[in-house]
């Protein structure tokens, strides 16, 4: 069995990957709202899993991951994550009037944030649709208190959100297992294209720093262990891609490649992520490199949407 992009996805990355690497910049404060807009108007990435019917592009979530990981790859600070995990609870617990009212707008550009328990919020002070889910229900939440919550990693954004006027949307579990599995499987692409990036950056600064008069990418030592790390980034992206299709489909064992994906690969980021900082050395701390943006990014993508710890404690034998 052959599992690869198609030739409209490729392009799909392709494209995304393009723009960012001559637009994105992983130390603007919040995110960039021009480079947002870019991408939702001329390449529609918060329509893609959204149906036709709702403003959509009509695809599915499985081409939101290839966004990810082509975001997660520029280490770029965006809402399309939080967007996107919005949009999904909408679509499997809200009633046909809230989908018909939020989900065009959403699709859009227009920032949305789900508020799950009483823990800080992904861009919940960024957006204006702001949806909460409870074991009671699924709520629209209008003029809540918003204050953000100050990060290790400043690419990812949290805020905390109370108060504000409450409507009931919709059915709260299905909306709520629907954004955790997404969620999931959003944090693994971002995880995946990281460690792709992280590796990539390793490799090429071994190749230009010399000591004892060659370039340490000639040791053998070292050689093993980029090899390690080529492996463990390559299984990432398997393991991506596989549970971010079963999710789209809506498979069997989506729960259950969901979990499997977003431990392996958070944790094979962070492994990544402490090999580019040692293999860069010094240059690595300085906050001109992007290395400890790689590593605070790896840490904060272990926590968020569940722990490793938590998502294998979740996987049947």
């Amino acid at each position: 069995m052959e599992f690869a992009l198609s030739e409209e996805q490729q392009e799909l990355a392709a494209t995304v990957r393009s723009l960012l690497a001559k637009r994105a910049d992983p130390r603007v404060e919040r995110y960039d709202a021009e480079l947002w807009r870019t991408l939702c108007e001329q390449i529609g990435v918060a329509s893609l899993a959204i149906p036709e019917e709702h403003g959509g592009f009509g695809a599915s979530s499985f081409e939101t991951s290839v966004v990810l990981e082509e975001l997660g790859r520029h280490l770029v600070p965006s809402p399309l994550l939080s967007s996107v995990v919005t949009a999904e609870a909408l679509l499997a617990g809200a009633d046909d009037d809230a989908k018909a009212r939020l989900l065009p707008r959403i699709a859009a550009g227009e920032v949305a944030a789900l508020v799950d328990g009483d823990g800080p919020t992904l861009d919940g002070d960024l957006a204006s649709i702001v949806v909460a889910v409870t074991d009671d229900g699924l709520f629209e939440v209008e003029g809540p208190e918003t204050a953000w919550v100050p990060t290790m990693d400043q690419t990812i954004r949290l805020a905390t959100v109370s108060g504000g006027t409450r409507t009931r949307i919709g059915d709260g579990p299905a909306a709520r297992g629907r954004a955790r599995l997404v969620g999931a499987v959003g944090c693994a692409a971002l995880a995946s294209g990281l460690a792709a990036r992280a590796l990539e950056m390793t490799v090429a600064y071994s190749r230009e720093r010399v000591q004892f008069g060659r370039p340490i990418g000639s040791f053998q030592a070292l050689k093993h262990r980029m090899a390690d790390l080529l492996v463990l980034s390559e299984m990432s992206r398997s393991a991506s891609w596989a549970a971010s299709y079963a999710v789209a489909t809506h498979a069997e064992d989506a729960e259950q490649l969901a979990h499997v994906a977003k431990s392996y690969c958070c944790d094979a980021l962070s492994t990544i992520a402490g090999e580019t900082i040692q293999l860069h050395g010094g240059i690595a701390i300085t906050w001109e490199h992007d290395a400890h943006l790689v590593f605070k990014r790896a840490h904060a993508l272990g926590r968020l949407f569940g722990s490793s710890r938590e998502h294998r404690a979740l996987v049947t034998l």
